[in-house]
């Protein structure tokens, strides 16, 4: 069973595509929202994708350039 308030935190940083996306799914899996954290510039095409075909809402949360944050929810 989920927990509807539970927000895993997913940090994906140093870790290339397809890892960031593996990772989000696996976490989808046990709890309904991830913040996610990854520095892979392909990382928010690859999360965006997964999510679309999951219909997952994901918000980019994005700070700086370097570092992407995605807060997904079912």
């Amino acid at each position: 069973m989920t927990n509807d308030t539970a927000v895993r935190l997913v940090d994906a940083r140093g870790m290339r595509c397809p890892w960031p996306a593996l990772r989000l799914a696996r976490a989808m899996r046990e709890v309904e929202a991830v913040l996610l954290i990854a520095d892979d510039p392909n990382a928010g095409r690859e999360i965006a994708a997964l999510a679309a075909g999951h219909g997952w809402a994901v918000t980019d949360e994005s700070a700086d350039a370097g570092e992407g944050r995605w807060r997904v929810r079912r």
